[in-house]
């Protein structure tokens, strides 16, 4: 999608292609290949933390190793917040920082007719003996950007079949987050800006999907979905006899505000799921997290309840492991879960480990703690990609210096034992006998709170192969 919305600036302006990895045999083989046959003007890269980066940093250096005068582009909140560590890799020319939709326009324009890269805002650049970064770029509000060019991709292959339908595939109708938490590294692309689709566009694209592709069901994966109530509630008035099912991301306070009017709008235009940042299970922590809004645990069981009075399944995230104490962090977000579980046994659980983001995102103090206990970023992109860094941007088992691997153990072992106890819903193979196994085998254990060593359930894991919340592909 981040590749489609900068080829929607470029219709007509500049011959272009779009070449997704995930769908090449041999990412680095085929796409020398391209360069090599195509002989392009400039290679652009939508670059995040984790595997794209992990695969982007060899493929770039290899790239420019082969062709030492093409212009490589690097984009996405990656380069955005690390574009002096970029740059100074020495195989990357440009970087686009945040919405990169007009920056790349503009760049490509001065490349192929002359010009001064100094006067494009929101651009990065590699000089001879030093890096410049220019103003940054006002946002742009989504509107005055033309809809996402679908012929340019191989729909068929971005659609799947899954809990929310047959034919599922995904959309963004908005940029930006109004909101600071402050390990979330969507502050920094969008400076606390949201700009959304008017519902009218929104629900075209849906019947565009649905009557082009066969889609009958939507994943957003907006930032924030339902900042806006009427915006929702038109959006979901407009398509509520499209028979099609959606998922989309929010907030608690702002959900838990909502009409019944829109909540009924909402299940009857096919809403499904909704993914929440509950965050923790400590409201200290929340403030902490600079989460701001009304946000509090009270909240989270409250809506929680709401969503099964509806019969929408809620999926909540959380961050643990936080300074400066994380055994007591731990803690104290397993107990809140179990209590939220009591409630809504439905309720998807995800668990991640706190990482720290760049700069500090407002207020709250968990960066600055961070840096007390002596944690500090990579300073090159090598250094990034190493196997320490590759388990840091998954969330998963960081490496962080106020948190031993026994504390993400233990996260790691009740998460085992809640998926077990508790089946996701998503998981359409997982009926009968399997179910009451997994449960029978995972109920002794989450009753008694005894969650370590959980030998049994990694071989049905094997055995079952059955779907775990954090694998949902959502």
């Amino acid at each position: 999608m981040s590749l489609l919305a900068v080829g929607s600036v470029l219709e007509g302006k500049h011959e272009y292609e779009i070449v997704d990895g995930n769908l090449l045999t041999n990412p680095a083989q085929e796409l020398l290949e391209i360069i090599g046959k195509k002989k392009p003007s400039a290679l652009g890269m939508t670059v995040m933390p984790g595997p794209q980066l992990n695969q982007a940093v060899p493929l770039t250096k290899e790239i420019k190793r082969r062709f030492p005068d093409l212009p490589i582009i690097w984009g996405g909140y990656f380069p955005t917040q690390h574009s002096h560590v970029v740059l100074e890799s020495g195989y990357v020319d440009y970087v686009v920082h945040s919405q990169g939709e007009l920056t790349l326009l503009e760049l490509l324009d001065v490349l192929k007719n002359g010009g001064d890269v100094s006067t494009i805002d929101g651009l990065s650049r590699r000089e001879v003996h030093r890096i410049t970064k220019n103003p940054s770029r006002p946002l742009c509000p989504i509107e005055e950007f033309p809809p996402f060019p679908y012929h340019r991709v191989k729909m068929e292959k971005y659609i799947r079949n899954n809990y929310l339908g047959s034919r599922t595939t995904d959309h963004n109708s908005s940029f930006g987050c109004p909101f600071a938490c402050n390990f979330c590294a969507i502050v920094s692309m969008s400076n606390r800006r949201w700009f959304s689709e008017p519902p009218e566009r929104t629900a075209t694209t849906f019947k565009l999907l649905r009557d082009r592709y066969g889609v009958n069901a939507i994943l957003f994966h907006d930032m924030d979905f339902f900042i806006s109530e009427p915006r929702v509630a038109e959006f979901c008035d407009r398509i509520k006899n499209y028979g099609m099912n959606w998922w989309a991301l929010g907030r608690v306070d702002e959900l838990h505000g909502y009409k019944d009017s829109t909540w009924q709008l909402m299940k009857q235009s096919g809403l499904k799921m909704v993914f929440c940042g509950a965050e923790s299970g400590s409201d200290e922590m929340l403030q902490r997290m600079n989460k701001g809004g009304k946000a509090s645990t009270q909240l989270s069981l409250e809506l929680a309840l709401k969503m099964k009075s509806y019969g929408i399944i809620p999926e909540y995230s959380f961050v643990l492991g936080n300074p400066p104490d994380p055994e007591l962090d731990v803690e104290t977000t397993i107990n809140f879960i179990r209590k939220l579980k009591k409630l809504n046994p439905a309720t998807e659980i995800i668990l991640y480990a706190y990482t720290p983001v760049p700069l500090d995102a407002g207020e709250g103090d968990l960066y600055e703690r961070a840096k007390a206990a002596g944690f500090t970023f990579p300073t090159t992109l090598d250094d990034w990609v190493l196997g320490t860094w590759q388990k840091f941007a998954l969330r998963r088992e960081p490496d962080t210096p106020w948190c031993d691997g026994k504390i993400y153990k233990k996260v790691r072992n009740f998460e085992r034992v809640v998926n077990a106890y508790y089946p996701t819903t998503t998981d359409m193979k997982l009926t009968g006998v399997r179910k009451t196994i997994l449960k029978t085998f995972g109920g002794w254990r989450y009753h008694l709170h005894f969650y370590d060593y959980p030998i049994e359930l990694q071989v049905l894991q094997k055995l079952f192969s059955y779907q775990r919340p954090e694998t949902t592909g959502f």
